[in-house]
This record gives structure tokens, sequence and C-alpha cells, in this order.
């Protein structure tokens, strides 16, 4: 048992689950698929050392430890949420809790935070990075006030607020790839190459980051990633440096990339009929508020200043 390494985030999902007793249910509810569901209650019940539910092709019930751990672990996870819910509303700092989802806009966040802690010198920035498989999920349970997001994200109910970033689609291919001789291509040649599709990456994110079939309508063979590697950034980042390195796929990817992952036998080459791939600071509507409004003007500052 290694309880040691339990997270919230699985806990949570669990209870979900518990409630809805339906895989596809408990994904809507949390915007998760239910493959991840799925994944991360596996993990859970190897970390605790018990089945947690028994799964059959029409229902899910929860095994008697199931039953147990939803009622005292659930008592003590909703606990935890009202103090920390508690102590959020009796907060009065002006702090702003910002998420980062991968790369996009990144280069320009620390020029931003420095110069909105400059001018309000009574406030200050938290930033965290949001996970692949979730990246909205924080924020619509108020955990986090904004996130610098890929467009389009696919959320009626977020605000799109100042772009961070334009980047232009390039190519990492292996050293020795046919294509590595190559100073620009079309996706069109990509078609002939496997690429990395990440299945728990939110639909609008993946078919605008890898479409699943170029301009002409030829579909892009895909490998699905593995499942272990999802949700942790650093495996998940080497084993796709090795698949694109070893030439087992060809991954469509922005400069800020190459810039932050530079690989020696991994060379980038420009993508001609790809849009850039844009990314912005949004957050939930309903959460507007001056400190917000503010870091946004000075986020558009900076950008502009930049440009």
């Amino acid at each position: 048992m290694t309880w040691s390494t339990v997270e919230l985030r699985e806990i949570r999902v669990f209870l979900a689950l518990a409630e809805e007793l339906h895989f596809g249910r408990a994904g809507e509810r949390l915007q998760l698929s239910p493959s991840r569901i799925s994944q991360i209650l596996r993990d859970l019940e190897r970390k605790t050392g018990n089945q947690l539910v028994h799964r059959t092709s029409r229902r899910v019930e929860l095994t008697a430890y199931g039953e147990r751990f939803r009622r005292e672990a659930g008592d003590a996870y909703q606990n935890l949420a009202d103090t920390l819910l508690r102590l959020s509303s009796d907060n009065d700092t002006q702090s702003l809790r910002l998420g980062l989802f991968s790369d996009p806009g990144v280069s320009q966040i620390p020029q931003i935070v420095r110069a909105f802690e400059r001018r309000f010198p009574a406030r200050y920035v938290e930033a965290v990075e949001v996970p692949i498989d979730e990246p909205f999920g924080p924020l619509h349970r108020g955990e986090l006030d904004a996130i610098a997001s890929w467009l389009p994200h696919g959320q009626s109910r977020l605000v799109v607020g100042p772009i961070l970033s334009r980047e232009p689609r390039i190519l990492a291919v292996a050293t020795d790839h046919p294509l590595a001789a190559r100073t620009a291509i079309s996706i069109e040649d990509a078609a002939d190459y496997q690429v990395v599709r990440f299945d728990t990456m939110p639909k609008e994110f993946h078919d605008v980051w890898i479409p699943a079939r170029t301009p002409s309508g030829r579909p892009i063979r895909s490998r699905r990633f593995s499942d272990q590697s999802i949700g942790d950034r650093g495996r998940m980042t080497s084993e796709l440096l090795y698949l694109i390195a070893t030439g087992r796929v060809v991954h469509p990817t922005v400069p800020s990339f190459a810039n932050m992952f530079g690989h020696p036998d991994i060379v980038y080459i420009s993508i001609t009929d790809l849009p850039p791939l844009r990314s912005a600071l949004v957050w939930r509507r309903e959460n507007t508020n001056s400190v917000l409004r503010d870091f946004a003007d000075i986020a558009r500052e900076v950008v502009r200043k930049s440009r």
C-alpha cells in the first residue's frame, strides 16, 4: 500500500464515480474521458492495494472496501475542501492564481508577472501547471483564477482575454528521418508518417495541435500515447522526445517546444500550411474581478510592446 502517493484528484475522481456509478457520466461531470477515469481509478486501486469497484459491461458497483472508502475518505475530502474554501474566502490579500497549461504563452508570463507586481506592489501571482488531461477542471472548481490556454478551447463559460502568443507550426523529426533534409514541408507530407495522439487531451486542442486529417482529406496516422505517462509531465516529455529521436513518430509542434526541449537527435522543419497556434489568457465569466482585469491589461501592454 502506497498511501503517501495518493493524490486529491484521484480521490475526487473516485468519489464522482461512486456517486454516478457510470464512467461516462463521471467523465462528463469532471470533464475527463471515460478512459482517463478508468486509468485514475486503477492507479488509486494500486496505491490502496484494494479493488474499489466491480466493473461490468453494463454497470459499476462499489466493493465493500470501496463503500467504506467512499464513506470515510469522502467525509475527510469534503472537510478539507470546506477548509480550503473558507481560508480562500477569508484571505484579504490580492493574489492571482494562474494556471499554465503546457507551454503556450509561457515565455511572456514572467515579464507580465513582473510588470503586474511592479505596478501593484500589494498583489502577487501564484503560477502552477495544470494537467494535460484536465486543463480546465481547476479553473471551473475555483482553484485557479485564470489559465494561459491554447485556442480554441471549446469552453463556452470562459472569457478569452489578451492573446499571449502566435506561434508558427514546425515538425519535429529525427536527424536521420527522410524529411530531415527539408527546410519546409506541407502537412500532407507528414501524413506519410505516424504522429503521437494524446487521447486525454481535450478534442479542441487536439484538432488544432495535431489534426486528424490533412487539408486534402488524407488521414494522419497516429500512435496512442502511453497512459502511464499522461499526467507526469517529465515522463511524458521524455517519452515523446524518445519516440521522435528514434524515428518512431514525427511531431507537429511550435518553436517554444523546440526552445524548451532541445535534443541533439531531433531537427525542426517549417510546416507551411497549418495556421499559427494561438494562446490566450482565459477565465470564468463569473470570476471577473478588478485584480484579474488589471492583470489582463498588463498582459496586453507587455505583449504589445514585445511585438
